[in-house]
């Protein structure tokens, strides 16, 4: 059994999603360079995807759990790689690897099935 379960990685999913948007102001970064627009465009994505995820947080349930988790590992590969990339490496790297390596543990660590809760 994986540690997280899919309600509380729903949860890390909207303030992963909220932080990824607020990252450039938080680590004082050029909002019109691309190492603000990484953190924008995934920020948002996350939100959306995660809005769209069966699982206990979700709204229209539409994407099953265990692609909602390759999204979030493909999510946190890029992130991570991302100032290599998109060459902003010499400017900065460590939020976006740091997040990435974050986002890509979730996704490992999290259950595809909602826990039984015994009444």
């Amino acid at each position: 059994m994986k540690p997280i379960n899919t309600k509380t990685h729903g949860y890390m999913d909207y303030i992963m999603g909220v932080f990824l948007i607020a990252s450039p102001s938080l680590f004082n970064l050029n909002h019109e360079k691309p190492e603000s627009s990484v953190f924008y465009v995934l920020g948002a994505a996350t939100i959306i995807y995660s809005l769209m995820t069966d699982y206990e947080l979700g709204f229209l349930k539409v994407i099953p759990m265990p692609i909602h988790l390759i999204v979030d590992f493909l999510s946190g590969l890029f992130l991570a790689a991302s100032p290599w990339l998109l060459g902003f490496s010499e400017t900065v790297y460590g939020p976006h690897l740091t997040l990435g390596i974050i986002e890509i543990g979730a996704a490992f660590l999290t259950s595809t099935q909602p826990r039984r809760q015994i009444l």
